[in-house]
């Protein structure tokens, strides 16, 4: 992503399935964890649910403008540039895929509050 290359299935598998076998670690401890990732695909989340646990996605989701603005303005590894191929690939979460949809556009603070309010809700 940092030479401006979109990664592949292929590329995000191996990644998602480390992720996977994480999240199945601290479950079986008893643990509850967050993970953050561009699970953009539900193939990706269907990887993910491989761990076994009972998981809760927090799609974070914005206007394209105003992410490409808020890209601009940091260093990152993936380039604003690639942000059109992340929207292209998205798969919003479906209606058997336990989650909610939470809009970026307003401060950290505000979207913190209300991924926590949709989790305990959830």
């Amino acid at each position: 992503m940092s030479a401006g290359i979109p990664l592949d299935d292929d590329d995000r598998r191996p990644w998602l399935k480390a992720l996977a076998d994480r999240i199945r670690e601290l479950d079986e401890k008893g643990e509850i964890s967050v993970t953050g990732c561009s699970a953009l695909k539900r193939m990706y989340r269907d990887w993910l649910r491989e761990s076994g646990a009972d998981l809760f996605f927090v799609h974070l989701h914005g206007d394209q403008e105003v992410l490409l603005e808020r890209m601009e303005k940091r260093e990152h590894f993936m380039p604003p540039s690639l942000l059109q191929s992340q929207f292209d690939t998205l798969e919003m979460l479906e209606e058997d895929e336990q989650g909610a949809l939470v809009d970026v556009g307003g401060t950290v603070d505000e979207v913190v509050a209300e991924s926590m309010r949709v989790i305990r809700e959830g």
